[in-house]
């Protein structure tokens, strides 16, 4: 993180709607839902290792945040009812999953349709 990276001003988790608002010193505010957080999670276990070793995200459409922890001055960990809690947001990765997420969600929604694969944990899909 550099000194240029924009930090949120306000943050507020909405259990009941499963979104996490970000509001910005510009005056723009975000709401980010929780399961967009966990597919998009910075983790090693999302992630990889490295370029093309990404782990497609299934069955979060329910996941809940349960705690939001400060990493230092720069990041936020976001814990899961899943019980996923690593991976820190930084206040960059936070910032850009704000401005790209219509691009994002739809990568990520065309990666589910791809792969057969479903966001609600309570169905399965066959390809016949």
């Amino acid at each position: 993180m550099n000194s240029t990276d924009p930090r949120p001003t306000g943050i507020a988790l909405h259990t009941k709607s499963r979104q996490l608002e970000l509001e910005y010193g510009d005056g723009k505010c975000y709401s980010l839902s929780c399961e967009y957080l966990r597919v998009y999670s910075p983790s090693a276990e999302v992630r990889g290792h490295g370029p093309s070793q990404e782990v497609l995200q299934t069955g979060k459409l329910n996941v809940n945040i349960t705690a939001i922890k400060p990493v230092g001055n720069y990041a936020l960990q976001l814990v899961f009812d899943d019980d996923h809690d690593t991976g820190f947001y930084s206040w960059a990765y936070l910032y850009e999953l704000c401005t790209k997420h219509d691009v994002w969600w739809q990568d990520y929604l065309d990666r589910m349709s791809e792969a057969g694969e479903n966001r609600d944990p309570d169905v399965q899909v066959l390809k016949l």
